[in-house]
């Protein structure tokens, strides 16, 4: 993985500057799978971000990611995200531009139906790597503090 590294320090004094003290950049095409910024890559302690693309008619399985709240940002194609509110399944269609807040410990699932376009979507986690943890159902999670809508 290539990462822009300036040997400078900012005061100009030619002195390396140190791994975590630094600007990091990963350049389009550079990812290391879909992670662009981890600890593997880039050695970040607290946040996780990716880029990851559904294939046309596909759908992830039902799944949550632990206590890390996950922040979506739809680059392009038209995804929809679906959990469970208590009562039934909820369908949440999305559009390029579009934004979501995944909560802490919510099962949901990812669908793209469009039969021809993939689904482009950025991931940031709070976690510095993907957590990603398979249940058999969609289900509200009673107890949990912080749980709630996608």
């Amino acid at each position: 993985m290539a990462i822009h590294d300036s040997s400078a320090s900012a005061s100009g004094s030619g002195d390396r500057v140190p791994v975590n003290n630094r600007v990091h950049h990963v350049g389009s095409g550079e990812l290391d799978g879909y992670a662009a910024i981890s600890g593997g890559t880039v050695g970040s302690k607290r946040l996780w971000m990716g880029l990851v693309e559904n294939p046309p008619l596909s759908s992830t399985d039902n799944h949550h990611h632990g206590d890390s709240e996950a922040g979506i940002y739809v680059v392009s194609g038209h995804p929809v995200f679906v959990y469970h509110d208590g009562t039934q399944e909820v369908r949440l269609a999305a559009h390029p531009g579009d934004f979501f807040l995944v909560p802490p410990f919510v099962p949901h699932r990812e669908e793209n139906p469009d039969p021809n376009e993939p689904a482009v979507v950025v991931i940031a986690r709070t976690t510095q790597e993907p957590i990603k943890i398979s249940v058999p159902e969609l289900y509200r999670l009673e107890g949990v503090e912080g749980t709630g809508a996608p």
